[in-house]
């Protein structure tokens, strides 16, 4: 872990475009692009503002693959891992509320919703690229430049104090992923233009 950490600092702001893509994508890093930002703009406060808007980047570049290979051939894997359990309970929630479980699982790391299902869904049952990206900016943006902004203002008290406010944090996110699911709905709903006659 320790050489982990050096090697994160060493490379700075692309470390952090690298690790976040690599994760999104589906390859773990220890403790993960969270902790991560958090140790580099912790030693580089400087480049706080350059590195959250890598992880930004990284994760969207990331995730936009894993959704894509998902898209592609995910729909028979996600039946087999959904058929009963935990992962039925899952795909029930996408089913219910759309790219919501998508937006909440990216903004804040809440236990019980994992990030990379609810992609693997948005892909599999053909959620468009655009709103999938959309939400997921909409999400990731804020929660990486909060994180990026700690680092560089509390250095290593960071991560404790975003474990510590982690419920703070999921009720802002329930408010607006709140918002977000009546914006999805009233959009679904929109009437298509009647076609010109003549």
């Amino acid at each position: 872990m320790k050489r982990f950490h050096d090697l994160v600092v060493a490379l700075g702001p692309i470390g952090v475009l690298l690790f976040a893509a690599a994760e999104s994508i589906g390859i773990p890093n220890p403790g993960g692009t969270d902790l991560l930002l958090i140790v580099v703009t912790a030693a580089r406060p400087t480049q706080a503002a350059l590195c959250a808007f890598l992880a930004v980047i990284g994760s969207l570049a990331g995730s936009v693959v894993f959704f894509e290979v998902m898209r592609r051939g995910g729909e028979a894997l996600l039946a087999k891992r959904t058929a009963t359990g935990r992962g039925a309970k899952l795909r029930q929630w996408f089913h219910r509320y759309g790219m919501v479980t998508v937006f909440i699982s990216a903004l804040v790391p809440l236990p019980g919703l994992p990030f990379k299902f609810f992609v693997a869904c948005a892909g599999a049952l053909g959620e468009t690229r655009t709103r999938f990206l959309m939400v997921l900016a909409a999400a990731r943006i804020p929660r990486y430049f909060a994180l990026a902004y700690l680092g560089a203002e509390l250095g290593e008290e960071s991560w404790p104090w975003v474990k510590s406010h982690t419920w703070h944090m999921a009720a802002g996110a329930i408010v607006l992923a709140t918002a977000l699911y009546i914006l999805i709905r009233m959009s679904d709903r929109t009437p298509e233009s009647p076609p010109l006659s003549g």
